[in-house]
């Protein structure tokens, strides 16, 4: 396998043309006032799509991931993402290691 230049500057290209768009998204909603409903939608984005991603393999798998997907879901509203999330890999860990 080789890579050429128009393949390296693509994939240059792309990279660079993200970091700017995640800068520029960072440096703009500085001058952005973000209130009542507006707030309470962005603040929805995240769980909603950890269950966009979650759900399907969830659904589509044993009772282990499902059980772990509501655990998941449930912990998403009340917790951190990075905590929800933890529990949900912990939960079907366990529930794996128990033989469900």
């Amino acid at each position: 396998m080789s890579l050429d230049a128009a393949t390296l500057l693509a994939i240059l290209a792309m990279a660079i043309a993200t970091v700017l768009t995640r800068l520029a998204g960072l440096l703009l909603v500085r001058h952005v006032a973000i209130e009542g409903q507006v707030r309470a939608a962005i603040e929805a984005i995240p769980p909603a799509v950890l269950m966009a991603v979650v759900a399907p393999t969830a659904l589509a798998t044993g009772p282990a991931e499902t059980i772990a997907c509501a655990l998941t879901a449930v912990a998403a509203l009340r917790l951190p993402m990075l905590a929800a999330v933890a529990s949900g890999v912990v939960c079907v860990a366990l529930l794996r290691a128990s033989g469900l």
